[in-house]
């Protein structure tokens, strides 16, 4: 589905006969289907509430089917309420609150199965172009993207949007949770090109809306700067944080406790987008801003620390260590979040033993395996002594577990995915496969190659194969003791085109030919 031009609306223009027909077809059926013109089917499946997003904080909420008072419910239907629309409401609360119930139990098979069925309910009591079709359809491409239907959740989401912009405009509020919603699937369905056009307009309603320093778009500027790496904009996406930590101080005092969650996601943004150096000032900032509205001994202290030391290998694995540090001296970070969590009486035996494991994995990084086993033997006994600690256990040291993941390329193409503006074309997925090996020292050894998804893309093989060869992994435990990790499987999933793909053949055509 293709989004149009800002500025442009969409055609939502449906004849009345089509409706009626529409309506009658939706009673028989368990899978809401609505179509409007120009043959586009929309699957709906629940109802949504007004607050709900996409992933990454976007698709956590739902949106509440609303609570009309009787007599605008009354005027809404031409007279006083029947006993059947009472019965139809009372049922659509009830599937509404099983459908809330089952997504927060994480049960989304049956939800998406209740979400269809409040859809039919909504339509039933209030008509196929209501706001409360809206909302359940909303609701139902919540759950689809839950379920990894993101074409679905995509076509529900625009049939919300089609409704709203009919009802009302296309810079009414309502139409936030469901833009929110389609960016969030557009973006897990490998369109970022479209989510950033998605999430812009998203942007743009809360600014005509609630003004151009509200807080409300924060977590659709975060969900932007995502799609802005998924699309190579690395720029772009830094200066999105930028703004997001703007919005954070306008709101609060630089020295507030207030700003240190800010603080916090922009370090983790500046780590994942190779600014090391940047993360670091970052993480020096929230802890100078919790000893001074706390003291040196603050528990809220073990967390920054403990990041700020990661930077210190990263800063040399990204190049950008160069002279400004000494690359073990990240060390004296974890040996200082440590002894805040061993000495103070507000931290639990999990962040202690999260500390003792963050200190040992450094030391594991840094090559001083004498240190790193010594520390990990400790831990494994203090994480002896009953059932609780021993499932932790078996969480932390059952498996060899990366330390340093560096992001792998999601597109076959150098330019990325279709600029926008420019031509459309669909993306496909691909996929490399690779067994390995991780020695007792944490070591990636025995890389072979089991499969890739077309076959044409060598060229990505190589590159998954490279970053694995160069990870390096905390090793799997048994009694204490490191052990070998033999027949580990990485699968790498990548976007392509189909002028990707022939480009490939056409290489290896020519090859062939010389």
């Amino acid at each position: 589905m293709k989004l149009p031009p800002e500025g442009q609306q969409f055609s939502v223009t449906v004849p009345l006969q089509m409706m009626n027909m529409i309506y009658k077809s939706l009673l028989r059926s368990a899978a809401v289907v609505i179509v409007f013109a120009g043959g586009t089917a929309y699957t709906a499946e629940e109802p949504i509430e007004d607050d709900a997003t996409g992933d990454g904080g976007l698709m956590d909420q739902t949106v509440p089917v609303a609570e009309e008072d009787a007599a605008a419910e009354a005027a809404m239907q031409g007279g006083p309420r029947r006993r059947g629309q009472t019965d139809l409401r009372e049922q659509l609360l009830d599937e509404f609150s099983n459908y809330k119930r089952l997504m927060s139990e994480g049960i989304y098979d049956e939800a998406d199965t209740v979400a269809k069925r409040v859809v039919t309910l909504s339509i039933q009591l209030t008509g196929p172009r209501s706001k409360e079709t809206a909302k359940a359809l909303t609701n139902l491409g919540i759950v689809q993207h839950r379920n990894k239907q993101f074409d679905a959740a995509q076509q529900n989401f625009a049939a919300a949007i089609d409704i709203i912009e009919e009802r009302d405009d296309r810079l009414n509020r309502r139409l936030i949770n469901p833009l929110k919603g389609l960016g969030a699937a557009q973006l897990q369905g490998g369109r970022p090109d479209l989510a950033k056009q998605t999430f812009t307009r998203a942007i743009h309603i809360t600014h005509v809306n609630e003004g151009p320093h509200n807080m409300d778009q924060i977590e659709i500027l975060e969900t932007l700067a995502e799609t802005n790496v998924r699309l190579g904009s690395i720029e772009d996406a830094r200066a999105i944080h930028d703004k997001i930590y703007l919005l954070h101080r306008r709101r609060y005092e630089d020295d507030q406790l207030a700003l240190i969650p800010s603080l916090m996601r922009r370090a983790e943004w500046q780590h994942r987008a190779g600014y090391i150096v940047d993360e670091q000032a970052t993480y020096r900032r929230a802890i100078r801003i919790i000893e001074t509205n706390g003291s040196k001994q603050d528990v809220r202290l073990i967390e920054p620390l403990t990041k700020l030391g990661e930077s210190y290998f990263y800063a040399d694995l990204h190049g950008e260590q160069g002279q400004h540090h000494n690359p073990v001296s990240g060390e004296i970070y974890f040996k200082r979040a440590l002894r805040i969590a061993e000495s103070s009486s507000k931290a639990d035996w999990a962040t202690v033993a999260n500390s003792r494991l963050s200190l040992a994995d450094y030391y594991m990084m840094q090559g001083n395996h004498t240190r790193a086993r010594k520390i990990y033997k400790e831990l494994w006994e203090s994480l002896s002594a009953d059932e609780t600690r021993l499932l932790y256990r078996d969480e932390i040291f059952s498996r060899a577990a990366p330390l340093n993941e560096r992001p792998l390329p999601e597109f076959v193409s150098e330019a990325g995915p279709t600029p926008l503006g420019g031509p459309s074309e669909e993306f496909l997925q691909g996929s490399v496969t690779l067994s390995f090996s991780v020695s007792d020292r944490g070591r990636v050894i025995e890389v072979e190659p089991v499969e890739v998804v077309p076959g044409e893309f060598t060229d990505m093989q190589k590159v998954v194969h490279r970053e694995i060869r160069s990870r390096l992994y905390r090793p799997r435990f048994e009694d204490a003791e490191p052990v070998k990790s033999s027949n580990q499987v990485f699968t790498h999933l990548f976007y392509y085109k189909q002028s990707d793909l022939e480009e490939r053949r056409e290489e290896t055509a020519g090859n062939a030919d010389g």
